[in-house]
Formats: C-alpha cells, sequence, structure tokens
C-alpha cells in the first residue's frame, strides 16, 4: 500500500490537536501508529504527503477516521461521532462555567425576534464577568435587541461549547442575561480595552454586554 496523499499543511496541525488532547507524546504515538517518532514531527511541523497505510495507521492510533484526519469532515457538524461507553452527565458550577468561558472565542445569542427565535454565532471575550461581544450598527443584533424602554434590557441566551472528538466527551455553558448595548464614552472605552475582534467583515463598532443572570453549564465524560 504505497500510494501518497497530497495533503494540506493543516493535516500536521490536525494530528498534533488530536495526539494532544489525547494526551499522548509524540513517542507514545509513533509507538501506536508503529512509525517513526522522527516522522511524527515531521509531519505536524510541515506540509508533508504520507503514504495511504501511514494516514490509516495514524487514524487508528489517534481514534479517528481516516477522512477525518484528512480534513473531509471539516465542514461537517461536529459530534457525529459515536458515544463513548459509560458517558456520564454533570452538572458544571458556576465557577467553573466562568473558567470555561474566560479564554473567549466564538459563542452564539439566542434571542427572539419579530420573525421569531434566532441564534447568530459572535465572537466573545469574557470581561469582569460580563459577556463582550461586537457587532454592526443597523443589523440583527442592534434595534432587535433594544426594548425601547430606558433601564429596561432585551433578554437573551449565549451559550458556548466544546466537543472532543477523538476523547468523546465536551462541555457546555449557557449564560442567561439582558443585552445592554454601550453607549457611554467611560463604556465604549472599558469595551474596546477589552480587546474583542469580529471575524466577520465589515464595520462592526457596536459593542454589545451581556451581564448573567444565570449561568449553567453541563460536560459529558467518560465514567470512572
Amino acid at each position: 500500500m504505497n500510494e501518497r496523499i497530497a495533503t494540506p499543511g493543516d493535516l500536521g496541525r490536525r494530528v498534533a490537536r488530536l495526539r494532544e488532547s489525547l494526551g499522548l507524546s509524540r513517542e507514545r504515538l509513533a509507538g501506536r501508529a508503529g512509525i517513526d517518532i522522527g516522522y511524527v514531527g515531521y509531519l505536524e511541523e510541515s506540509a508533508a504527503s504520507p503514504s495511504a497505510e501511514t494516514v490509516s495507521r495514524l487514524a487508528s492510533a489517534l481514534g479517528v477516521g481516516v477522512e477525518e484526519l484528512l480534513g473531509a469532515t471539516a465542514d461537517l457538524p461536529p459530534g457525529r461521532g459515536r458515544p463513548a461507553a459509560g458517558a456520564v452527565l454533570e452538572k458544571l458550577t458556576e465557577k467553573e462555567c466562568l473558567r470555561l468561558l474566560s479564554p473567549g472565542g466564538v459563542g452564539r445569542v439566542a434571542f427572539d425576534d419579530p420573525g421569531g427565535p434566532l441564534i447568530l454565532p459572535v465572537n466573545y471575550v469574557l470581561r469582569e464577568g460580563s459577556v463582550i461581544f461586537r457587532t454592526a450598527f443597523g443589523g440583527p443584533l442592534d434595534a432587535p435587541l433594544r426594548t425601547g424602554v430606558e433601564g429596561v434590557e432585551f433578554k437573551v441566551a449565549f451559550e458556548v461549547d466544546r466537543i472532543d472528538e477523538a476523547g468523546r466527551e465536551g462541555w457546555s455553558v449557557l449564560v442567561r442575561g439582558g443585552a445592554h448595548h454601550v453607549s457611554s464614552p467611560e463604556e465604549q472605552a472599558a469595551a474596546e480595552a477589552s480587546g474583542v475582534q469580529a471575524w466577520a467583515g465589515g464595520d462592526r463598532e457596536l459593542f454589545v454586554t451581556i451581564t448573567p443572570a444565570e449561568i449553567t453549564g453541563r460536560r459529558i465524560r467518560h465514567a470512572p
């Protein structure tokens, strides 16, 4: 089985990410896959073109399918694999929820607009216990999240989750609270200082904060 597979450079990043999520060193992965440790290092750091057999061995050692390792499932929703045997669902404390939220990243804002329930992804940061994201004036997170009554905020839900496909574990955190559109110069300066950025293009100079009224979370892990 000597067929070579032309692969993009992010194959190595997928190998490294899966290896680290399993707590494996390069040496242990090489041993599992039956390949040279030096080649594992080369693969993770370079745009390599491994044989089909090598890819198959690596996929087996990492507990994923060949298609997933090659990135063929990159545009598919997460969590399509089989659940872990003996998985248990745990409730997370508020402290643990805040710890999981603290690195920032991408979350989802859920609310009701005139057309019905709506969920939109946003980049966010957590600052002094509040979620901060930036959006566009006149967009779906502007007027639809305003009550029109001073001091009364539109209630929204904000959700963040992570799924470990290789380890078959995951967690989700749900924040519920009022959506506050930043308006004063002091608030604007603080929001800008948070460093939150939006991946989407265009002008996005409207900052929105969510101060949690309730934080809940769940984690799926293997039974001890």
